[in-house]
């Protein structure tokens, strides 16, 4: 049921729509969803895809997230059995929803509610609260929002344009509670260029051109877990990388 409800929160929040009493509902013809038209992947399968009532076609991003979201919560399992600690587990959890949910708001609309950011941000300070000294979470959070406000601020005065989007620097400040000084200014400079890599790979591909606007939360989002959720991993390739 939580990857359901996610999808409620990619589809109502860029419309400003009310996602906790509202009750689902199909987007064309407002026919009100029942619990049996609710289960994740298996309702999509019985309903072919299809509205019940006006043949609407269920965009497939509905049964991919339930999907995705069913195989995080069983990934992440290995964490209450190796700490025993159910707290650990619903953090993980709930970061990976707030990813998704950012992920593909922005990669639709380019957009990073603020909504999320919040909800991220309380969960962020809650863990750091308990495992990091203060210094660690404040500076990475004003590390994270300073640097690349700073930056953008820059970079729109010499060009007349944002060089990053407000959303962009709310993510990086957030994350930098989590991530800490010197975490946050490695997932900048690497969503940076892993940005760049997929921008200039897409070029020929889409034919795009230098003012092409491409969301930029994707590559934060994905350089921040790589850190979070396979840290080791991560630092291996960052010594790589770096030295």
């Amino acid at each position: 049921m939580i990857g359901s409800f996610l999808n409620v929160l990619i589809y109502r929040i860029p419309e400003g729509k009310d996602f906790v009493k509202e009750r689902s509902h199909c987007p064309n013809c407002g026919k009100l969803v029942f619990w049996y038209e609710n289960i994740p992947v298996l309702s999509y399968i019985f309903l072919k895809g299809k509205c019940s009532k006006c043949g609407w076609k269920i965009p497939l991003i509905y049964p991919t997230v339930e999907i995705i979201t069913g195989l995080a919560s069983w990934a992440l399992m290995p964490t209450i059995l190796d700490s025993m600690n159910l707290g650990l587990y619903l953090f993980f959890f709930s970061v990976f929803c707030c990813f998704l949910v950012h992920f593909i708001i922005d990669v639709k609309v380019q957009i990073l509610p603020d909504v999320i950011n919040i909800f991220l941000g309380v969960v962020f300070l809650a863990y750091a609260i308990s495992f990091y000294s203060y210094n660690f979470w404040l500076l990475g959070a004003g590390v994270g929002y300073f640097f690349p406000y700073l930056v953008s601020y820059g970079f729109k005065k010499l060009r007349g344009v944002d060089g990053l989007g407000l959303g962009d620097v709310k993510l990086f400040g957030v994350l930098g509670i989590m991530l800490g000084p010197l975490g946050i200014v490695q997932n900048i400079f690497m969503s940076c260029m892993l940005g760049t890599i997929v921008f200039l790979i897409l070029i020929p591909v889409f034919k795009l051109n230098r003012e092409t606007k491409v969301p930029f939360g994707p590559f934060i989002i994905l350089v921040a877990s790589a850190q979070i959720f396979f840290p080791d991993a991560f630092d291996k390739f960052s010594r790589l990388l770096f030295f």
